[in-house]
């Protein structure tokens, strides 16, 4: 059965007219063929995480009022904004509906436009209570921004130092049943080519058994690229493509699972960049 497809798009066919004296149209930048290439300057290592981020338990992500409200404003800022702004693809392997339990979400990263993205183009059963992993020491620095992230994103913190601050939060995630979303890379990207996969997402889905959701983003760091604060005006193509769940094989370790979920993901990319026209 081939992948189902949904355009949003709306616009009509052909060019255009501009209206005289109008400015012209901001020129699109074109998407890359492939997520090969140089990747950008090295990111210094990041801050230390504020406490507070730390006190989080599963319980925060799982009460039904929350679940609720978070509905009605992922609708709002999904819908009501989001798709406005592009236009969208979604191309779904039929083997992710069949993803029933919980799992890890991992994609490319190199805009702020991914997490919507991938959150409202899973299937339902899993995008309904999606956790997406961010930075602590970014998204949980200040009260507004650590509201707005919980609320539309589900977020729970991310230690990019690695000292444990909020070690075991991700695994009680996923044991009280809270899919998660994580970025591989650590961070976005600064050219939109895809960094080395960092091996925590691997070991984690190894370590709890659940299976990884790959998510391929093409042309979101065009609409959108880092250092921007709104796309690209003309509504500008993505395509978000899911592949089929992963599970670790018999004897593979974290390396190797890490190695075959970042080279489904490139594969992904590579598989759906027709889609776009330049």
């Amino acid at each position: 059965m081939a992948p189902s497809q949904q355009n949003d798009s709306d616009r009509p066919a052909g060019p255009a007219r501009r209206r005289r004296g109008a400015p012209a149209p901001e020129p699109r930048p074109r998407v890359l063929d492939s997520l090969e290439g140089p990747v950008g300057q090295q990111e210094p290592d990041p801050p230390a995480p504020p406490a507070e981020s730390a006190e989080l338990t599963a319980a925060h992500y799982t009460r039904p009022v929350r679940r609720v409200v978070r509905r009605i404003v992922q609708t709002l800022f999904f819908r009501g904004m989001v798709n406005r702004t592009i236009t969208r693809t979604n191309v779904v392997d039929p083997a992710a509906y069949g993803v029933k339990g919980t799992c890890v979400v991992v994609a490319n990263h190199s805009s702020h436009l991914d997490a919507p993205l991938v959150m409202s183009g899973v299937p339902h059963y899993i995008s309904r209570d999606l956790a997406t992993g961010v930075a602590a020491d970014y998204f949980f620095t200040t009260w507004h921004k650590r509201f707005f992230t919980q609320l539309v994103f589900n977020a729970f913190p991310v230690d990019r130092r690695g000292e444990g601050a909020n070690r075991g939060l991700s695994k009680k995630l996923l044991a009280a049943g809270v899919p998660l979303l994580i970025f591989p890379e650590g961070t976005r990207s600064k050219t939109g080519r895809m960094a080395p996969f960092q091996v925590g997402a691997a070991s984690l889905a190894l370590a709890t058994q659940v299976p990884v959701v790959p998510v391929a983003l093409i042309g979101a760091h065009e609409a959108m690229p880092r250092g921007t604060s709104w796309p690209r005006r003309g509504r500008p193509p993505v395509v978000v493509a899911v592949g089929a769940p992963l599970r670790a094989r018999g004897n593979e370790n974290a390396v190797g699972f890490n190695e075959r979920i970042e080279a489904a993901v490139r594969a992904l990319y590579a598989a759906n960049r027709h889609m776009i026209q330049d």
